[in-house]
């Protein structure tokens, strides 16, 4: 950096905008500014004091169920509580469900309802732009910790609408209390059943508290790294999101990313009988128990259109590496007279359709013999290859379209595409441009055998 541009970065004397630490270089001598001191001392910290009392504290079987239990509760409470129901709305739940659903999402001590569902909004709004508070663009790891770990400029992040959530009393009154929320329901609460239950007071402070909060984070975290760089991408491919089922494993059903992106408001993220998403099955349990109402869904028919959509589109990637042969309105016009003279001079040279096809280095590897395609050098052979001698496979148009050369001037299937052309209407085309030849839509193949110009 020139020390013109540095001194353009750095803040002067009266000045009344401060530049942000997150906005500046890491150096040696401010690294530790950069450093958000308070979000790694909760997630990487504690975890690690967790660690390291988890030596001389034995795991018994009562608390390890437990802790696994309050893993499955507490990481309920961030995909059907923060997710599903407070950032994207996707259904509705009764007082007593979202009362559960905020005390225990905040004992996954992730933050409050409130700023969670904040950036997850905007993290949807710009997704892997600049504005993305968690962008995978820049790193798998930032993208997984290093957002939390390191100071961001909250001007940076977009913009979103929370109006709903400030209007939400109980969103309202867990944002208020979240360091009490995160404290009771994180290491009070499962202490305390440990201990009052089998008397494992310091196994469930551990195992149940410390560690199993760090495990749901993990896991949280995932969702916002892993589901963003492994997996398949079958609804759109435009930005990062992505299915993957080992993802979906570790996420409780989060890890069909794609799909969450593509239609956010539905309250599945599995579509699929056989995929996992534990998350949906008890958002439809509380629905059959009066608890959830208002489950959305996106309607089967746009779900498949996207999907279609997407597979058209890799088939046009495929399909754009491949020689489909010289388009015809490329291909120069010849008359009958100038394509007969040409192959009576030794060019092996056929008409079918309208088109001419030099197959001078392909007569020696003709299936049907020798023979058989000399007869139709020179002549009109759209009869003979569409079954008056034999009604030719779909391969043997499409390597025939390679050998493209010309069109006869007047030519049958020829002037039909002209007629097209000039009525305005035009072939299917991909992403590219080209045009999209499907199996039985070859110019050179006619539905019937038709008469040829010997034959008249």
């Amino acid at each position: 950096m020139s020390a013109k541009s540095t001194d353009a970065a750095r803040p002067r004397v009266g000045d009344s905008k401060k530049v942000h630490i997150a906005d500046t270089a890491i150096t040696r001598s401010n690294w530790y500014k950069h450093v958000n001191w308070l979000n790694v001392t909760l997630i990487l910290g504690i975890p690690l004091t967790g660690l390291i009392q988890a030596i001389w504290v034995p795991l018994q079987l009562k608390t390890a169920i437990w802790a696994v239990i309050y893993y499955f509760w507490t990481g309920l409470g961030i995909t059907a509580g923060y997710h599903r129901l407070w950032s994207h709305t996707s259904y509705s739940a009764t007082l007593p469900l979202k009362i559960w659903l905020a005390l225990t999402g905040g004992g996954a001590v992730e933050g409050s309802i409130r700023w969670w569902s904040r950036d997850h909004r905007a993290h949807h709004r710009y997704t892997d732009t600049d504005k993305d508070p968690y962008s995978v663009r820049k790193g798998l790891i930032y993208s997984h910790i290093g957002w939390m770990v390191m100071k961001q400029n909250p001007k940076r992040i977009g913009r979103t609408d929370i109006s709903d959530l400030n209007e939400d009393p109980i969103v309202v009154w867990q944002h208020r209390n979240y360091l009490k929320v995160a404290l009771s329901m994180g290491l009070a609460v499962p202490m305390l059943v440990a201990g009052l239950g089998w008397g494992d007071w310091w196994g469930g402070f551990v195992y149940a508290g410390i560690l199993r909060i760090f495990f749901v984070q993990q896991a949280t975290f995932c969702i916002n790294s892993l589901a963003h760089w492994i997996g398949e991408q079958p609804f759109d491919d435009r930005n990062s999101p992505r299915d993957h089922a080992i993802t979906a494993l570790a996420t409780l059903g989060e890890g069909y990313h794609n799909f969450h992106h593509e239609f956010p408001s539905d309250y599945r993220n599995a579509i699929e009988w056989y995929q996992y998403d534990p998350t949906k099955w008890f958002i439809w349990l509380w629905k059959q128990v009066g608890l959830a109402y208002n489950l959305k869904q996106f309607r089967a028919n746009e779900i498949e259109k996207g999907r279609v959509q997407q597979l058209q589109k890799k088939l046009d990637q495929r399909r754009s590496k491949l020689d489909w042969g010289t388009p015809l309105d490329q291909l120069p016009v010849m008359e009958w007279e100038d394509y007969v003279e040409q192959a009576k001079n030794g060019r092996g040279l056929i008409a079918i359709a309208g088109v001419v096809h030099d197959v001078t280095d392909f007569i020696k590897d003709h299936p049907g013999g020798k023979a058989m395609i000399n007869s139709g050098i020179g002549k009109d052979a759209t009869a003979m290859f569409n079954g008056g001698v034999y009604y030719h496979s779909n391969a043997a148009h499409n390597l025939l379209s390679t050998m493209r050369v010309g069109v006869i001037r007047g030519g049958c299937e020829v002037e039909v595409w002209k007629r097209a052309q000039k009525e305005g209407t035009e072939y299917v085309r991909d992403d590219t441009g080209q045009r999209i030849v499907r199996a039985g839509e070859q110019v050179t193949k006619i539905p019937e055998p038709i008469p040829t110009a010997d034959a008249a």
